[in-house]
């Protein structure tokens, strides 16, 4: 398992300590200009400067010893919040040739990958006091990384041929309760060519870039889910579907997987 960031408490309370302690910096300052203290000016502006100075050295350091991690199948990437966790849990991945029946069958160029997801709201991580009232997931990134770096965000197209099949797939943005969880997919057009893919699943928020050691902090490496094995062709069920559906040709399609 991986957890994203690390020490979750400790990281916001830093971040809010610093956005505190450089707003009374500021403060400080404008009061001097007012007031014409030029030497409360020159030792506000350099503990305001050493403050920031401090706080960006520890963002870039920990961002520059850090390092790509890939999960497997089963291993649970956790999103900390302050006094919760959310799990992403990539439970199966399939490679097949086609999706849906026409007007909305899908034949890609390239490969389909159909990734199943469980999000998970660990209950063993709030506190006594937090209730069990709802969390509203926060809003993530998803994409499949090759390695040259190069981003596929999930195919629309993809996504309503699924549908199409599956019925409505539940979206990641679902609020979940303390234990509960529920699974998704997730649809990707790739080339053919693509060489070591991974899943990302990452914070869409603009506060994560100054979190120290967040995934999404300036140069911070990643926390992937590995893809790569599913290069052999699918001969395994993604899952249960609500209804019996046609998804595609080919002895690589999910039809031919559930058996209909």
């Amino acid at each position: 398992m991986a957890f994203m960031p690390e020490n979750a408490p400790l990281v916001v309370l830093s971040f809010l300590g610093t956005c505190f302690l450089v707003g009374v910096g500021l403060v400080c300052l404008i009061v001097a200009v007012i007031s014409r203290w030029p030497k409360v000016f020159r030792a506000a502006l350099a503990a305001t400067a050493g403050v920031v100075v401090l706080y960006s050295t520890a963002l870039l350091l920990f961002s520059w010893t850090s390092r790509d991690q890939v999960l497997a199948l089963g291993q649970p990437k956790y999103f900390c919040e302050i006094d919760c966790h959310l799990a992403y849990i990539l439970e199966e991945v399939k490679s097949v040739e086609s999706l849906g029946t026409p007007p909305e069958q899908l034949l890609p160029a390239g490969r389909l990958y159909v990734a199943k997801l469980k999000v998970w709201f660990d209950e063993r991580t709030i506190s006594p006091r937090r209730g069990n009232g709802p969390l509203n997931p926060g809003p993530r990134w998803v994409a499949v990384v090759d390695e040259y770096g190069r981003n596929y965000e999930p195919s629309a197209t993809g996504m309503r041929a699924l549908q199409q099949c599956m019925g409505p797939v539940v979206p990641m943005t679902q609020p979940l309760r303390p234990g509960e969880s529920f699974t998704t997919y997730l649809v990707f057009e790739l080339p053919k060519e693509i060489k070591n893919p991974r899943l990302l699943i990452t914070d869409r928020d603009p506060i994560a870039h100054f979190l120290i050691n967040h995934e999404e902090s300036f140069f911070h490496k990643k926390i992937f889910f590995q893809l790569s094995r599913v290069d052999a062709p699918s001969t395994a069920l993604l899952g249960p579907l609500p209804t019996p559906c046609r998804c595609g040709r080919g002895p690589e399609s999910l039809a031919a997987a559930a058996g209909f």
